[in-house]
């Protein structure tokens, strides 16, 4: 996939989402026969257990989510196609007005609970995840600065008058938040969200064995019941493990392969590859809550210590370049002329006018990363290091077990452990607001922890745009450029995510943020 295809897709800007066109059924096969072995997918992430879809940022529940969870609609970043937008609980979304947006909803879809799918969810699942309590901070503000109303039990009316930003946000949106049952909504947190998935998908959760999520077909599903029994979604956190999992049959789909595991598997009969470039970049997070960081110089000049086309030849074909903070798929990405390029001289301009020439002074900077979940962290992470520690930054390595690093992942009052952490982000709609204002507003800050008021504003202008069109304005000559110039992180590269998967496994479709459409799959 080339850059003029992402900036093709990227530019759905307006008239994608205006009037689009409705094709629901763009990637399922023809009826199959009904296979009677589930598919098992191997995970390389472990799951929090809390099932609440606000409550956690993990692409491992994210991807489970896709298998049970419904979505209004669901954007299918197929770059020859940057107009389509595929419908699924919604079949209709129009803008009445800059802050008035209707959405029609599907009839006679039921929840696997068999309570029946009405606006009332569409309403409970928008307020409940605009809460600020939630972790996972989905909409634009708090529920206070919109106003959800019912006209019929298929009729949605969203108004964002009060908060006085765009409702065109929620056209995004709407392909990224699972919709809930208003039943669950209702009992609050602690109660059925967190204890189990209820949603409207092809498979119905079932029960967690362990590093076992197993989901079964469920019959009712509205475009008619999977092919296959079931889904079997588990945590295997080693590489090679999973890799041998697939080659002897124990495993039909693993996800996150290792560039030579690429090479190994395509020898292999009876196993085929998807390459499918992301929505998920790859950052390197600064704590910002705490020295030495917390000066945008010093962060500055680690950035041009660090030469990323050495980066991209140890990711070989799991990493696509890229210059932003947010991945070409993503509305509004462009090119950045000023984002941070390799540059010894001005990394030791920066140190020293930080006052700590040739980084003398600087305290021991611990940089976090994980192994086995994302490719090749360990490897590149070294290279960093090494980089860093040629301009003088006293860089120590740590590379940890998925879980381990989970733990020590999100900044905390004070500062979060480490200094440095490599984390990807992956949000399966067009919107920046989900990557951006999620990470670099003061009322979120996740993980790097910044607190600037010039960033707040800039990321409220564009927010606060009146149409799509001066949104990615304000993006790419305010909020975008400041971000480059400031660099609470750095966006390394641009994911490209691998599955491995038996050659007789027909109709997955898979997404570029992981998740997977299995209900057209079938096994020879």
């Amino acid at each position: 996939m080339n850059r003029r295809n992402f900036l093709n897709y990227a530019a759905l800007a307006g008239a994608g989402f205006a009037a689009p066109r409705i094709n629901a059924d763009f990637f399922f096969s023809p009826a199959m026969a009904q296979t009677l072995k589930p598919i098992v997918f191997l995970s390389a992430e472990n799951i929090t257990g809390n099932w609440d879809p606000t409550a956690h940022t993990t692409l491992s529940q994210t991807n489970i989510e896709g298998f049970v969870m419904g979505y209004l609609t669901r954007a299918p970043m197929r770059p020859e196609k940057p107009d389509e937008t595929v419908y699924e609980l919604a079949t209709e979304i129009t803008e009445l007005d800059a802050f008035r947006l209707q959405i029609k909803l599907r009839e006679g879809v039921t929840f696997h609970d068999g309570h029946p799918f009405t606006a009332a969810d569409v309403k409970a699942t928008f307020e409940y995840g605009a809460k600020l309590d939630r972790p996972k901070q989905v909409y634009p503000g708090p529920e206070t600065t919109f106003e959800v109303t019912t006209p019929d039990d298929f009729t949605v009316i969203v108004d964002t008058t009060k908060g006085g930003y765009g409702a065109s946000l929620f056209i995004f949106l709407a392909s990224y938040l699972p919709i809930l049952s208003a039943k669950d909504v209702a009992a609050g947190p602690g109660g059925p969200l967190t204890q189990r998935l209820n949603g409207t998908g092809p498979f119905k959760f079932v029960e967690q064995r362990g590093n076992d999520t197993v989901m079964e077909a469920f019959p009712a599903y509205f475009k008619g019941a999977p092919t296959v029994p079931g889904v079997t979604f588990s945590f295997v956190g080693d590489a090679t493990t999973r890799m041998l999992s697939l080659m002897n049959g124990q495993a039909d789909v693993i996800e996150r392969l290792e560039p030579e595991q690429v090479e190994t598997l395509q020898a292999e009969e009876g196993i085929k590859l998807s390459r499918l470039v992301s929505v998920e970049n790859k950052y390197l997070w600064f704590r910002c809550s705490k020295p030495p960081f917390n000066d945008w110089r010093v962060r500055k000049a680690a950035c041009h210590a660090i030469d990323r086309a050495m980066i991209m030849e140890v990711m070989g074909s799991a990493g696509e370049a890229s210059t932003n903070f947010v991945s070409p798929i993503k509305f509004g990405y462009i090119d950045l002329d000023n984002y941070p390029e390799y540059n010894p001289e001005e990394c030791q301009r920066l140190l020293a006018e930080a006052g700590y020439p040739n980084g003398e002074g600087l305290p021991e900077i611990e940089y976090i990363t994980s192994t086995g979940f994302y490719p090749k962290t360990k490897e590149y992470g070294e290279v960093i290091t090494a980089l860093m520690q040629e301009q003088g930054f006293n860089v120590v390595l740590n590379v940890m077990e998925v879980a381990a690093w989970n733990e020590r992942l999100y900044d905390r009052p004070g500062g979060g452990p480490g200094h440095m952490v490599d984390c990807g982000w992956s949000t399966g709609s067009p919107e920046p607001d989900l990557v951006l204002r999620t990470h670099f507003h003061s009322t979120s800050k996740r993980i790097c922890g910044i607190e600037d008021p010039e960033i707040d504003a800039a990321l409220d202008a564009e927010r606060n745009a009146p149409s799509l069109e001066e949104r990615k304005v304000s993006l790419q000559t305010n909020l975008m450029p400041m971000l480059a110039d400031k660099v609470p992180a750095l966006s390394l590269f641009t994911s490209v995510l691998i599955h491995g998967m038996r050659a007789d496994l027909e109709g997955l479709f898979i997404y570029p943020d992981g998740q997977s459409d299995a209900s057209k799959a079938v096994m020879g």
